[in-house]
């Protein structure tokens, strides 16, 4: 946890210090329309901003003595549960390196981004295409996103659509309510046919009927009714 702590320090002074030295130093990577409408903050903005970094830079030194030092005790009261021995008493007597090796690394990270983005702007560029398959590795933010998309996208994708298409679709409409009337509108479309109007064709098929009942009568009772 040590070691990435002090990791994280460094990584986070050199992005910091880069997005300084890419905003306000160096040639400009905005065009004329941009620049036209940069402007400084208002107060109502740059004076609660001084304020926070007054307190961010000041406050831990201000109130150490409250935070982590001997008052901590009447100052917490209680809030933070220490288990075991006093961990916060034994982090005042770590050997000096470790005390100074957060500052180290915050240097460190602001000489590195110095020395890329401002004396020597073309190591970034000369970096990415030496290790062009770490950096396109990083810069993908890992592939992340594409294995997300592979393990859970896609298959939600593929379920979603075979029972959209196979369930709802075929299944419930084809089958179930549009299949009925679609059943019921063919039959009726058909039926309607035989609708023509003609007086001799009831006629003929009335007597169609009464053959059909005499040969029912005939063959299926024994001519008895």
């Amino acid at each position: 946890a040590f070691v990435m702590g002090v990791a994280a320090v460094f990584m986070t002074s050199f992005y910091s210090w880069r997005l300084i030295f890419m905003t306000f130093h160096g040639k400009t990577r905005a065009n004329e329309e941009t620049l036209s409408k940069i402007h400084e903050s208002p107060k109502s903005m740059t004076i609660p901003l001084l304020i926070l970094a007054i307190g961010a830079v000041g406050a831990g030194a201000i109130f150490s003595t409250y935070f982590i030092g001997e008052a901590r005790d009447d100052f917490w009261k209680g809030t933070l549960f220490v288990m075991g021995d006093d961990v916060i008493d034994a982090a005042h007597h770590v050997p000096a390196m470790v005390k100074y090796l957060p500052l180290i690394m915050m240097l460190t990270g602001f000489y590195l981004a110095y020395v890329f983005y401002i004396k020597k702007a073309h190591l970034p560029k000369k970096m990415a295409e030496a290790f062009s398959g770490a950096y396109k590795f990083l810069l993908n933010k890992w592939y992340f996103d594409e294995f997300y998309d592979l393990l859970f996208v896609r298959p939600a994708f593929w379920i979603g659509r075979v029972f959209w298409k196979k369930g709802d679709g075929a299944i419930i409409d084809g089958l179930g309510v549009d299949g009925i009337s679609t059943f019921v509108f063919k039959t009726a479309k058909k039926v309607r046919t035989i609708q023509t109007g003609y007086l001799y064709h009831y006629a003929f098929a009335m007597l169609i009927g009464v053959v059909i009942i005499v040969t029912y009568v005939v063959f299926f009772t024994g001519g008895t009714q």
